[in-house]
């Protein structure tokens, strides 16, 4: 097959660009530019390593559109974002699909950790070998169409084997540290990112507790999200941040044990190996965030969103994140969390 593999020169794109020149195919590496900290010499680099041609793709006015816009949207209105899963299928993935199209490749490739099946007429995602580094959490919003051009060769594979492997092939990329800061803000100062952007900046406001009496001062809600401990000053035990209210400007504080939910509204689905429900109920497994363990939960489907119960309780549900609900290792659908339920004592 003639291949267009997504390349950052990292230590997964580049590991699976060698994978898929191995098992003979035609490989062609990609980097999408997507905002000024996209390194392409490292994508360059890593494309003369493996022996493959190397194109640029621009991406930048999507991006900025498409996800910054959103991002900085969804901080001001007290939302925790995860820019990847908007990026994936509006710009990344979008970028290399259509110059795939264009230019006669049979698939698209990336170094992601999961798989992609196709049953009962639906294309949809299994979850990685590698549960450390399982990626379907963030893919779930790509479409049937990019999901039925797109092919994986990481699915079974662990990170460390492909260190090792990459190191013994004299790979530079085997030396690349793990990225876990946002893309376009280095630095990890997206406070500062949010307010040299919306050219403002935000004001102090009132610690509450859950019966609505101010307890502290907080210094700026874009400064919170739910489920944080850490940096919200001394009150006499350990506190979390339940909820943010923009409006009022003021951020809830609970004590432990508190911070759990039992339920949650999700909205915006996007459905992959589940055929697309308006309404009746389903029993599924649930991830609320990246590095969390599926939950066992009930969803009731009301037309354009759902609501879910979860069968024990689960802790820091963030509006603006991602929950996604899995049979087994199979994606079902995906949505976004707009808000979680009651608060157990």
């Amino acid at each position: 097959m003639k291949i267009l593999i997504g390349l950052s020169g990292g230590l997964d794109s580049t590991y699976a660009a060698h994978l898929l020149k191995e098992q003979g195919h035609e490989v062609i590496g990609a980097s999408v530019i997507m905002h000024e900290y996209t390194d392409v010499k490292a994508a360059e680099e890593a494309a003369i390593a493996v022996g493959i041609p190397h194109v640029v793709l621009d991406a930048r006015e999507a991006f900025r559109e498409r996800v910054i816009s959103r991002f900085v949207s969804d901080y001001v209105a007290g939302r925790t974002p995860n820019p990847c899963v908007i990026c994936n299928p509006t710009v990344k993935f979008a970028a290399l699909c259509e110059y795939a199209e264009e230019n006669g490749f049979d698939a698209v490739s990336t170094g992601h950790y999961a798989s992609v099946l196709k049953e009962k007429g639906r294309y949809f995602i299994r979850r990685g070998d590698d549960g450390a580094k399982d990626q379907s959490y963030v893919l779930w919003r790509l479409t049937q169409e990019q999901l039925s051009m797109l092919y994986l060769p990481l699915a079974g594979m662990k990170k460390s084997d492909i260190r090792e492997q990459a190191a013994a092939l004299g790979y530079r990329a085997a030396e690349a540290k793990e990225s876990q800061e946002i893309c376009f803000i280095p630095d990890d100062d997206y406070v500062g990112y949010l307010e040299r952007t919306t050219n403002q900046t935000f004001p102090e406001g009132d610690f509450l507790n859950a019966q609505g009496e101010v307890i502290g001062r907080h210094k700026g809600l874009i400064r919170y999200t739910v489920g944080q401990r850490k940096g919200l000053g001394a009150f006499g035990r350990p506190m979390f941040v339940s909820r943010l209210d923009p409006e009022a400007n003021t951020v809830t504080l609970v004590p432990a044990g508190q911070e759990f939910s039992t339920s949650m509204r999700v909205s915006d689905l996007r459905f992959l190996k589940l055929p697309p429900v308006l309404e009746g109920s389903i029993e599924a497994a649930v991830k609320v965030r990246y590095s969390a363990k599926p939950t066992p939960c009930r969803i009731t489907f009301l037309g354009d969103c759902a609501e879910v119960s979860f069968l024990t309780p689960v802790r820091a549900v963030t509006p603006g994140q991602s929950a996604v609900f899995y049979d087994g290792n199979d994606v079902l659908f995906g949505g976004m969390i707009d808000g979680s339920g009651q608060i157990t004592p």
